[in-house]
């Protein structure tokens, strides 16, 4: 005697419902509707909820696994779609699904939702197709996510104290200018010391202005970075953002090695999986998200299609270390490039973390030191007419 199984499965009427619950090989009993309360209704929070790379790695994990275990796209496809936790990709799997059994290909069908499958994921999953291998392609997606997503958490978590700190100093500044200075003003303009020194005139100033007029400086404050922010997002800005933050001091260097392993792994991983050469090129331009690496890819493909190997178009972009031209050669003349590039990658994951590490161990002390100076310099100003005084007394 088989077992009662109960859940609960989003669609659009109930017949849709029977459809897809004889296609996963379930006797039908009972559909009911189901009643949202107050605490099942779909909160804001659930809407504008984004679909995370660690969600996405781990659903195309899944997704290989079923493949690989013979189930057929609709029905791996249903499965997700039931124990995905996420909302929005519940609901772009649920649209996957439906576009899969009116015949389209899974390469299509998902990339009607850029939101959530990038050009990379759709092309691997597209030689996938074509080449018989969805669940390994399937699998090196996946790989490939869960080391994008453990890089941006290493960098993260390194930066989460520098930041902490310096919002309290920034804070702790405000709450010296707003509340302390203003106490002074009064206490040198009872004890009448005449003309204060500069620096403490200076100083008293800005608290001035920052009390009188905070209704002038907070907006634009917060407009000049929406606008700076609308900026950066024009082509022309980007351009020039990307470019400057590979010669930003101490930051520079980290960028350039992210970005190094980001188009590594992404060539590696899409060569590794079947995609034509000149369209792998073209798909990691758009996933490293670098207007210089963008040019240097440009020129690498024009000089592909002339004849030209990838290492000698590489060699002249500043960018890439000697170090990967040779070893991009090298895969070249060996027939593994996608395990060299993949190899490169590696190395640059570590590289970036030991210089996340040494920078977040650098920006502490330095910012602990810039703030001491700051208020040692605030405290300074502040006391120098008690100091005039005590000399006139003297």
């Amino acid at each position: 005697m088989g077992r009662v199984v109960t859940g609960i499965l989003e669609a659009e009427n109930g017949a849709q419902v029977a459809s897809r619950l004889r296609e996963m090989g379930l006797f039908i009993t009972a559909i009911e509707p189901l009643r949202a309360g107050p605490g099942e209704a779909r909160s804001l929070l659930d809407l504008l909820r984004g679909i995370s790379l660690r969600e996405l790695a781990l659903m195309s994990r899944q997704f290989a696994t079923m493949v690989n275990s013979g189930l057929s796209l609709v029905r791996a496809l249903s499965i997700l779609e039931q124990q995905t936790a996420n909302p929005k990709l519940r609901r772009i799997l649920a649209q996957v699904r439906a576009d899969v059994e009116q015949g389209r290909t899974l390469a299509d069908s998902m990339a009607k939702h850029p939101q959530a499958f990038s050009s990379l994921y759709v092309n691997m999953v597209r030689a996938g197709e074509t080449g018989g291998v969805l669940d390994d392609v399937l699998q090196r997606l996946s790989t490939f996510l869960e080391k994008e997503y453990a890089l941006r958490q290493k960098i993260k978590s390194a930066m989460v104290y520098p930041v902490i700190l310096a919002v309290v100093a920034t804070l702790a500044l405000l709450f010296m200018t707003v509340f302390i200075i203003p106490q002074f003003v009064v206490f040198y303009r009872e004890l009448d010391v005449g003309d204060l020194p500069v620096p403490t005139q200076i100083l008293m100033w800005v608290s001035l202005m920052i009390r009188s007029f905070w209704y002038i400086w907070i907006p634009a404050l917060a407009l000049g970075a929406y606008g700076i922010g609308r900026w950066i997002r024009t082509p022309a800005g980007k351009a020039w953002w990307d470019r400057a933050k590979l010669r930003l001091p101490l930051f520079g260097p980290l960028v350039q090695k992210a970005i190094l392993a980001r188009f590594a792994r992404t060539l590696g991983t899409l060569l590794g999986a079947g995609v034509p050469l000149l369209q792998a090129f073209e798909v990691t331009g758009k996933a490293v998200d670098n207007v210089v690496v963008e040019e240097g890819i440009r020129k690498v493909r024009s000089s592909i299609r002339e004849g030209e190997s990838i290492a000698v178009p590489l060699s002249s972009i500043q960018l890439f270390p000697p170090m990967v031209v040779q070893m991009v050669r090298v895969g070249e003349e060996a027939g593994t490039l996608d395990e060299m590039l993949v190899k490169v990658a590696d190395f640059y994951d570590t590289e970036v973390e030991a210089t996340v590490g040494a920078l977040a161990s650098t920006l502490e002390p330095a910012m602990i030191v810039f703030m001491a100076a700051v208020v040692g310099a605030m405290v300074i100003s502040l006391y120098l007419p008690i100091f005039k005084l005590v000399a006139q007394a003297g």
